[in-house]
């Protein structure tokens, strides 16, 4: 019988391209997420039976414990970047980082593969960075052989980074953004599903490795290059720190006084904290290099998925072409 991987979070962002390379490679592959209903469209990327969603609530031992049984690998790749209801940063990327790894070391797992993010800093500005340490700290104290990814700003077709601020050109002329001279150094996502396959089949020493693209750039260039691929000409203006304060406390208070139904998906305080800091690879760090990836970069990525925001959606290049060839006659 082929081996079985439980994928924490298995058919989000990263955790959907994970699934698809272990079930390419014929492993049974059982994604854990709190809503199996919205995930079937994993069970496509294996033969029926192959790949499947199945509940799990990462807050419960007993939850936890049963969508492992059985599984020679685990990864989590469950994260929050905004508190909603019980799902607070210390619930999920602490206390139930540490949960997964606790069970995986009581049931024999073979291997753990834990994702973290660049930044994760016990003494960090932000909860977000402080929870990702703590969940680290927890994962490593009782899986020590666990194999931790810490990737910079993620990007690729269902982004929240890119896809996010491409959609805002379409408000208005003027693109407003936090912390424009931040750097970045983005990771294209199925690098990043590469690099936790090969920790699954212990092809990486255990440890933590951080992830970067082959390009590092401010915030604002990667607004200017975005821009660029869609054909729009907007004012991108970085905001001052006491602006953006005040409107992340807006956005933050909106969601506290709706109780939750409206989620603050713009920018949240915590975020403006994170914002501050850079967000590359530390010098001396291991990364893709050491686990044999090649970092794809974003130019060759970016237009197959950002094409419908432009003017004319996947027919923009082609009216160029068209007032080109007036202008010419």
């Amino acid at each position: 019988m082929s081996k079985l991987v439980t994928i924490y979070g298995g058919s989000g962002f990263v955790g959907r391209y994970i699934a698809r390379r272990m079930a390419k490679a014929g492993w049974r592959v059982r994604v854990a997420v709190r809503r199996p209903n919205e995930a079937m469209h994993v069970k496509p990327y294996g033969v029926p039976g192959q790949v499947e969603p199945v509940f799990c609530n990462i807050r419960d031992d007993a939850s936890v414990a049963a969508v492992m049984a059985g599984a020679d690998a685990v990864v989590n790749c469950v994260g929050v970047l905004n508190e909603t209801g019980k799902n607070t940063f210390s619930a999920v990327q602490a206390e139930g980082a540490g949960r997964i790894a606790r069970i995986a070391a009581q049931n024999g797992v073979e291997t753990l593969v834990h994702l973290s993010a660049i930044g994760a800093d016990a003494e960090g500005a932000s909860e977000y960075a402080r929870t990702k340490a703590e969940g680290e700290a927890a994962v490593l104290a009782a899986f020590p052989q666990a194999v931790i990814l810490r990737p910079s700003v993620i990007f690729g077709a269902e982004d929240g980074f890119f896809n996010r601020f491409a959609a805002m050109t379409r408000m208005g002329p003027v693109l407003p953004i936090a912390s424009g001279a931040t750097l970045f150094q983005p990771v294209y996502v199925d690098d990043v599903a590469q690099a936790a396959v090969a920790g699954i089949l212990g092809n990486a020493a255990p440890g933590v490795y951080e992830l970067g693209g082959p390009e590092t750039k401010s915030f604002s260039a990667l607004i200017a290059q975005m821009l660029e691929v869609i054909n729009r000409r907007r004012l991108v203006v970085s905001l001052p720190g006491f602006v953006a304060g005040l409107m992340a406390w807006g956005f933050d208070m909106v969601q506290k006084l709706t109780l939750g139904l409206v989620e603050n998906k713009m920018l949240t305080r915590d975020q403006l904290k994170s914002l501050k800091s850079d967000n590359v690879v530390s010098d001396g760090a291991k990364g893709l290099a050491d686990l044999g990836i090649e970092p794809m970069p974003m130019g060759t990525i970016l237009p197959d998925y950002l094409w419908k925001f432009r003017p004319s959606g996947q027919y923009d290049e082609l009216m160029q072409s068209a007032r080109n060839l007036r202008g010419d006659i």
